[in-house]
């Protein structure tokens, strides 16, 4: 019997705001879409943050054994600057701007995108599909949209009417908006004036005699609108109607929206069950721009080449530190953060490596099938690793005491606890144990080490002068050593 059928699982619904036992669509098997990156630029951490947390969802639900068909889309046309539907496509602006053409852009972030998602140990999704590969769904989505009235032609352009829409349908469904407030609230832009009404949005744009990317269709030469083509990637790979839809808060609204109000304009229902939404991704407390400087790219973060880390991290560290918050809170990246996540991944991970030797009794006094079920029931309850990771440092603690003859395990219950905390770390969390070498900190410890020795041998001489002398030299550089029970130990 699969193992979903022992394990309900409960989605928090970003359309009902609640958290909801996860049905399937068709028994056994899962549809995930997640709006994947607009190749004009390296992809940044937050986008590396969003699909993290979507990778780790895509691995619980093949670790609970369902059939999953993962979606994540590639935009490479049609999403313009400030995301309104007017001005100029990202991907033309940055070919105009390096003076290339628009596919070498593309193929270069592309590239970029998958060696980094790569770096940090993403599984691939299940296909990838590309906006310019299906521009001929997306036209026939727009006939159907059309005959069914809720789009109409100005100018060689088709805009979708949101208030005509609105008369049988709830436009502001999932973000909660109001259509009359909304239209209240907007002006009409200079350039908006093919429109019926500002909140409608473009299906299908004329292209310029400049814009370089374009493609025929009934209406005009141009290109398809950024929110369509999700819809139509969508439902091509997994139906009409499918079980969840995912991506970062900031595609709520207007992108998310858009795509529902499509899709039932076109089939007449609802095309998701569970709309899932990752949070935000703040640098030292204040958000992420490149214009400021407070920024970070993720490679940045294995190489050490930045100005706001003092060392290079590993990517396993990297991605323990993001797993640490729960996918719908917003993360703040520091310094301090990952440091002590790096801490934490090292304690982790040695005590893995103890394991294979641990000592084994005929009977067990570690409750290893209840602790096997707290994990479980941390990720069922919504994906929530920061208490997954809260229960595999019980299992630390049980490895430890185990190890020391505090604690006894039969032969039985370490293969079972073996299997389990492998699979939750490796498997679940994609975690991979890295070996983490730093040179000049090892050196920096064995010296400071050889201070406390020094310091020892003075208060055992009754020199006490060398040895606050040592302690204060030390903290003046940061360095603070704390005297205990068990010895001296230091914190940088």
């Amino acid at each position: 019997m699969p193992l979903y059928n022992h394990q309900p699982l409960k989605i928090y619904n970003s359309l009902s705001g609640e958290k909801e036992p996860f049905v399937p669509v068709h028994e056994g098997n899962v549809g995930m879409y997640v709006c994947g990156p607009t190749v004009y630029s390296n992809v940044h951490l937050g986008n590396v943050r969003t699909f993290m947390s979507f990778d780790v969802i895509f691995r619980y639900l093949l670790h609970l054994e369902y059939k999953v068909r993962y979606v994540r889309n590639i935009t490479d046309v049609g999403h313009i600057v400030d995301d309104v539907d007017e001005g100029e496509d990202k991907i033309a602006k940055k070919a105009r701007l390096e003076q290339l053409e628009p596919m070498e852009v593309v193929q270069r972030y592309t590239v970029d995108f998958h060696r980094i998602l790569s770096a940090f140990n993403f599984l691939p999704p299940s296909i990838e599909p590309t906006a310019t590969g299906h521009i001929i769904e997306q036209i026939e989505i727009i006939k159907k949209i059309i005959d069914n009235g809720f789009a109409y032609e100005a100018n060689g352009s088709i805009y979708f009417d949101v208030v005509k829409f609105n008369e049988d349908h709830h436009y502001g469904i999932l973000s909660g908006r109001n259509i009359e407030d909304m239209l209240a609230n907007t002006r009409d832009l200079d350039g908006q004036s093919d429109k019926r009404n500002p909140q409608d949005f473009a299906l299908w744009k004329k292209a310029e005699p400049q814009h370089i990317m374009r493609w025929p269709s009934p209406w005009s030469d141009g290109f398809p609108g950024w929110h369509l083509e999700c819809t139509a990637m969508s439902t091509k790979y997994l139906g009409n109607h499918f079980d969840i839809h995912g991506g970062g808060m900031d595609l709520k609204f207007p992108h998310h929206e858009c795509e529902i109000a499509q899709n039932e304009a076109c089939t007449g229902h609802t095309p998701v069950n569970y709309w899932m939404h990752a949070n935000m991704l703040t640098l030292n407390g204040k958000k992420m721009a490149k214009s400021t400087g407070n920024n970070i790219l993720p490679g940045e973060i294995l190489t050490g080449d930045n100005t706001i880390l003092s060392k290079p991290f590993s990517a396993s560290v990297t991605r323990f530190f993001m797993l640490q918050a729960h996918y719908r809170s917003i993360l703040d990246f520091s310094d301090d953060a990952i440091v002590a996540a790096e801490k934490g991944y090292k304690r982790l991970m040695e005590a893995l490596s103890l394991l294979k030797d641990l000592p084994t009794s005929a009977q067990s006094s570690v409750a290893i099938e209840d602790w096997k079920q707290f994990c479980y029931d941390a990720m069922n309850d919504d994906f929530n690793t920061p208490i997954l990771i809260a229960h595999l440092f019980e299992g630390v603690r049980y490895i430890n005491v185990i190890k020391d003859g505090k604690e006894t395990i039969t032969v039985e219950d370490l293969a079972s606890f073996t299997t389990a905390i492998e699979a939750f770390v490796f498997e679940v969390l994609g975690l991979e144990n890295e070996k983490i070498t730093d040179s000049s900190n090892d050196k920096l410890e064995g010296t400071i080490q050889l201070l406390i020795d020094m310091r020892k041998q003075a208060r055992e001489n009754k020199n006490f002068a060398l040895s606050d002398q040592i302690r204060d030299q030390l903290l003046a550089l940061g360095i603070q050593l704390k005297d205990g029970k068990e010895g001296t130990t230091f914190s940088l």
